[in-house]
């Protein structure tokens, strides 16, 4: 069974659009130079994938993980073979020293995609991760931003998400932050990025989660209240690619909604993906039960699941990939729907927060409460609400 039908899909989101600009695309990707940043990551990976099959003339790929570099390589090797041109990788934190020498060594790209990220809303439960989270998503951000500026890079790229609109959480704010970054320094070098929804199966989400729980004989626990968008890891590739080579200064590409696009619960895919594999859901009252029961259960062919509503931070109700103000082209591309942004940053707000977060860090002492309210200052309409609980505390 495919991922797409896991997911409550029949076909590809974008096979039109990229039918109908993949001349120009593999032009101009096999003339170009590019540099992936966090590009072992389930995102990365798909976009250097994209790029990797269309034969650039350079292709540099930087991640933290070694090990998720490593496999990326025996992908490629083993999907696509070999192109003539330069394919490197390079195991580096990018707010390292040795990634800037790595930059001044070389920095010669035509395009920049930046995918590094921490990605997960449970990033916010304390002050430590939640500063690494803003180090990542926003400084990095700027930083790599600049150092393309230096190096008369084209074109650079990064994700947002669809959590940076009406965000409710502080990783979905950092995002939002992120942008505002960005479009600043859009006055020095093209920009684009793009908001999409769940990466379906992608590292460390709930439903990669589940090919965890069946090979350590552990229960599914999903929520059955909350409905999200997901895109196959294909999908997220060329949406990132297409929006990179197409998109013009300060636009965000996001899917557009459709049949084929539609809301669908963690619980319903647990069902599905619990049918692929041959089991019969099992419904269980408790953790306790839950646990108990997967010593037993799948030796008669059922699965115990627990399916229960959320209570954490940060959760959204539902998921948007726009906001009523943003000024939208939907006729562009038939799948991809495109917000048109202006230079909007406020100087000094930007530098307050810049200045506050960077005396934080040099006094290594901050709270969640004191980061949180920067942040309310950055987005006075933040729909933040703490509720104590947390997805760590959760099975």
């Amino acid at each position: 069974m495919s991922i797409l039908h896991l997911i409550g899909r029949k076909k590809e989101l974008f096979a039109s659009d990229i039918k109908s600009y993949e001349e120009e695309l593999s032009c101009k990707v096999s003339s170009s130079s590019f540099l992936v940043i966090g590009g072992a990551g389930s995102i990365g990976q798909a976009v250097t994938k994209e790029i990797f099959k269309r034969h650039p003339k350079k292709l540099h790929v930087v991640d933290i993980s070694e090990n998720n570099m490593v496999e990326l390589v025996r992908d490629i090797r083993s999907s696509f073979g070999y192109i003539d041109g330069d394919f490197a990788t390079f195991a580096l934190d990018i707010g390292s020293l040795e990634y800037d020498a790595f930059i001044k060594n070389d920095g010669q790209y035509d395009y920049v995609l930046n995918l590094s990220a921490l990605k997960h809303v449970r990033s916010e439960k304390d002050p430590f991760t939640l500063m690494r989270m803003i180090e990542t998503n926003i400084f990095n951000t700027d930083k790599t931003l600049q150092q393309s500026i230096d190096n008369g890079v084209k074109k650079y790229f990064c994700v947002s998400t669809d959590k940076a609109a009406n965000p409710v959480n502080m990783m979905g704010a950092s995002k939002r932050i992120m942008e505002m970054f960005v479009n600043r320094k859009s006055l020095d070098i093209k920009v684009s990025m793009a908001r999409f929804a769940n990466v379906a199966f992608s590292d460390g989400s709930l439903l990669h989660g589940f090919n965890q729980r069946l090979e350590k004989k552990q229960p599914i626990v999903a929520p059955n209240d909350i409905k999200r968008y997901f895109v196959t890891p294909q999908e997220s590739g060329e949406l990132c690619l297409m929006s990179c080579i197409f998109g013009e200064n300060r636009d965000i590409f996001f899917p557009k909604l459709s049949e084929d696009l539609h809301l669908i619960s963690f619980a319903d895919i647990a069902v599905k993906y619990l049918e692929n594999k041959g089991f019969e859901p099992y419904l269980c009252k408790d953790e306790d039960e839950a646990r108990l029961l997967a010593k037993t259960l799948p030796k008669e062919g059922k699965w115990p699941c627990l399916f229960t509503p959320s209570d954490t931070t940060g959760e959204k109700d539902f998921e948007e990939f726009f906001t009523d103000t943003e000024t939208l082209d939907m006729e562009r591309f038939e799948n991809l729907g495109i917000i048109k942004n202006e230079a909007n940053f406020d100087e000094a707000l930007l530098n307050s927060f810049e200045k506050r977060i960077k005396t934080y860090k040099e006094n290594l002492s901050w709270s969640k409460e004191e980061v949180v309210k920067e942040f309310f200052k950055m987005l006075p309409d933040f729909g933040h609400k703490e509720t104590g609980k947390y997805l760590d505390g959760k099975m």
